[in-house]
């Protein structure tokens, strides 16, 4: 079947996730991604567990559909190898710390040198620009400045980290369209460019409810809990099992939640009520009264009241009940392949469901270093020349060892 990235080569010099997860993307959708490690001990993510046959799931994760290289950069030679990779590729995407890279003379500057029509993309904590450029920045410290931490957990709690990173992944969403849209730009006849992803600049892109309530109010947003900040009730609300979420956030829902499922049609001419805004403002008497009725009855019960009368609904899952729910099976999110050393193996599926370009799982996260020998060779290398690398320590072992 047909893939929209094919035809695409990006070389990948990032690790760990918000780069590995913009690259695998672009893998999914056939982009020839060739992921370059450090030498010798590859990217960091294969050092954490759980570890299957003493390969890292969490490596496998989000490195699957890349071919794998592992070169020592501090080399000349392997340097070399890297000026090579470039100089036919589309896309280069790294996450060090800025200054590194003109450090290790793979800098922009450097490589458009070689290839004119490239388009580089650096991903790091805090974007190249700044009085925070130069400071480590993982995903959790993008959560703290962007406000996220402040303004997650419940009202009487403490700040709560978000439970994915999120910063990360936005980071990786941004590259993801920035690239794309740089490529539509190239070939419509553009030239190669730079992109500057900030992982704290991409997940403050989307807080466009709380920078709407700063900028046109002059609320903060603060802790609260499952609540939404403008529209109620729109929140997780105890049953007499369990939890349950209810988003009744208009008043033609509001009114058919009052008549048909909670039985309390007087709530509906009631002043602290009468509104969204009004709901909104009043949500914690809402809950309250809401939770007097709704722990009567099971979570099962009430889903399924709210079901029959059209009230957007759901369950409060823990992780293990999500990867195994009948809609998320159904939408092909979890799928089996096989790995060399794994084994049978599960990853999760592709969230866009394109009907005829989807995305494809080709092949699994690469061994370290396992493509060394045939991508080298595809360069003009000869296998002498690739033994002898291996040799000088440019390249790890796998080179030689490790079938295509």
């Amino acid at each position: 079947m047909e893939q929209a990235l094919k035809g695409m080569k990006v070389v990948d010099l990032s690790q760990v996730l918000a780069g590995p997860y913009c690259t695998m993307v672009l893998g999914d959708m056939g982009a020839d991604v060739i992921k370059v490690e450090k030498y010798p001990v590859g990217d960091d993510t294969r050092s954490m567990g759980p570890y299957i046959n003493e390969e890292s799931y969490m490596y496998m994760m989000v490195n699957r559909n890349k071919r794998g290289m592992c070169v020592n950069l501090k080399t000349e030679a392997g340097l070399n190898v890297l000026y090579d990779l470039i100089k036919d590729a589309d896309v280069f995407v790294e996450n060090y710390r800025p200054g590194v890279t003109k450090k290790l003379s793979i800098d922009y500057d450097t490589l458009k040198e070689i290839n004119p029509n490239l388009i580089y993309c650096s991903i790091s904590g805090y974007g190249q620009t700044g009085p925070y450029r130069n400071k480590g920045g993982f995903d959790i410290m993008a959560q703290g400045l962007s406000g996220l931490i402040d303004m997650t957990g419940e009202k009487s709690g403490n700040p709560a980290k978000v439970g994915i990173a999120i910063h990360d992944i936005a980071a990786a969403e941004t590259a993801i369209q920035s690239i794309l849209t740089a490529y539509i730009h190239r070939l419509k006849g553009g030239k190669g460019q730079y992109i500057d992803i900030s992982l704290v600049d991409s997940g403050l892109a989307w807080t466009v409810w709380e920078a709407a309530a700063y900028f046109g109010k002059g609320e903060v947003a603060r802790r609260n809990g499952t609540a939404h900040r403008v529209s109620a009730p729109y929140q997780g609300f105890k049953t007499k099992d369990g939890f349950i979420l209810i988003g009744a956030g208009n008043q033609k829902l509001w009114e058919n939640l009052c008549r048909h499922v909670l039985k309390k049609p007087e709530w509906i001419e009631e002043q602290r009520f009468l509104t969204n805004s009004i709901r909104a403002e009043n949500v914690a008497e809402l809950e309250a009264e809401m939770e007097q009725v709704l722990t009567t009855e099971s979570s099962d019960y009430w889903l399924d009241l709210l079901d029959t009368h059209g009230i957007p609904s759901g369950p409060i899952l823990s992780y293990d009940q999500t990867l195994n729910n009948e809609q998320i099976k159904s939408r092909d999110m979890i799928l089996d392949y096989e790995h060399p050393i794994g084994g049978s193996m599960k990853t999760l599926g592709f969230p866009a469901k394109f009907s005829e370009t989807p995305g494809q799982l080709v092949k699994p996260a690469p061994l370290l270093g396992q493509h060394n020998k045939e991508i080298l060779t595809e360069l003009g290398y000869t296998a002498e020349t690739v033994e002898q690398l291996v040799d000088d320590a440019v390249l790890n072992n796998n080179s030689v060892n490790v079938e295509a």
